[in-house]
């Protein structure tokens, strides 16, 4: 691929061209907001004038419901050899293009699965692909040509080609994508109107929970609007576990012995069941989840501890597989949970101690 055309410079758009100009791709820029598509090329994504000839491949980065007006539009003007869109959403932009008597051999449907919750392209990062899945949806009128184009945009953005069917892709991003956002932002929700003294209890917890409810509400409107069917499913089947679940602890308050016997039992097999869930997502770089050992280290707020532990860590001979940091309510100090192979564990947390750290357990 020498030239690329990115048709939409937001988040995911900036992020491709930026990666795609950093391997030395030829890219042009455009957007509905020109304004836009001048601050991506200030960040070095490409330049905002328009190509001379046809690109080898256009990019569609815009939202679902301007998915398939923006294809046919660029594929009746002939702009480029290939044509693909990074919309979360699938079927439907396919089905609308049909629907357009559109020569669908050319264009092929994909959807890099990363993001952040802030958006525009002062948001986006060369490296926002890296290591992440990139679904691929051909159908069998798409071109090898095509195809291959899209293969090599996943490898320049060094992300994980995953080939699925299109309707298929949306019913698993309404699982793994867009039922957490709804629930993350209904948790959220329940924060707004809370007592200032609930609010300063705040913990760990909520606050992996409601990460993502930071999002650009506009923007999930359109992604949701786009697949509200299987979205709709999955939320059934939640909303039927919480209704089991609050009868279970209604059963709980119960005077009566063997309700609440019943009680605890529907809340442990919930539980239990959110157990099973949970293992079956990935672990590192896609692998097997794997089980690790927390060493708990308190530290201070100041520049360079979290720096002094890794290299800690490092002196002592152990890799640090992840880290979370909890953050202490009214004081400039915080738990960093280091996560290494249980066989690692004491090792660490005997170096840390002996380099006068609080290690806790």
């Amino acid at each position: 691929m020498r030239s690329a055309l990115v048709i939409g410079t937001g988040l995911i758009g900036t992020s491709a061209a930026l990666a795609l100009a950093g391997r030395g791709v030829t890219v042009h820029l455009t957007d509905h907001d020109p304004s836009r598509a001048l601050t991506a090329a200030a960040l070095g994504a490409g330049t905002d004038e328009a190509p001379e000839g046809r690109v080898d491949l256009a990019i569609i980065a815009v939202p679902p419901a301007h998915t398939a007006g923006a294809l046919a539009a660029a594929m009746r003007d002939g702009v480029a050899r290939g044509y693909l869109d990074v919309a979360s959403v699938k079927g439907g932009p396919r089905r609308e293009l049909e629907a357009l008597g559109l020569d669908l051999t050319a264009y092929i449907g994909t959807h890099p699965m990363a993001g952040k919750e802030l958006s525009g392209p002062l948001a986006a990062t060369a490296d926002l692909f890296e290591g992440r899945p990139w679904v691929l949806t051909p159908t069998r009128d798409t071109d090898t040509e095509v195809l291959n184009l899209a293969l090599e945009l996943a490898a320049l953005c060094r992300a994980v080609p995953v080939v699925m069917d299109a309707d298929a892709h949306d019913r698993a991003v309404a699982l793994v994508s867009h039922t957490p956002q709804l629930i993350s932002s209904m948790v959220a929700a329940r924060l707004e109107e809370a007592d200032e003294t609930a609010v300063r209890l705040c913990g760990q917890g909520i606050r992996d929970v409601t990460r993502i409810a930071a999002s650009d509400p506009r923007m999930w409107v359109e992604i949701l609007t786009a697949n509200p069917g299987p979205v709709a499913d999955v939320l059934a089947g939640v909303a039927a576990d919480l209704g089991e679940t609050v009868e279970a602890l209604r059963a709980l308050q119960s005077s009566d012995e063997d309700k609440r016997r019943g009680g605890a039992a529907g809340i442990e097999d919930v539980l239990r069941r959110g157990n099973a869930g949970r293992v079956r997502v990935p672990g590192k770089h896609g692998a097997a989840p794997a089980v690790y050992e927390i060493v708990a280290v308190l530290i201070s707020d100041r520049p360079g501890e979290l720096a002094r532990i890794f290299a800690d860590a490092g002196r002592a001979g152990v890799n640090v597989e992840d880290v979370r940091i909890e953050h202490a309510t009214g004081q400039q100090a915080g738990l960093v949970q280091v996560m290494v192979e249980p066989a690692a564990a004491p090792v660490l947390a005997a170096a840390l101690r002996e380099r006068g750290w609080s290690v806790r357990q």
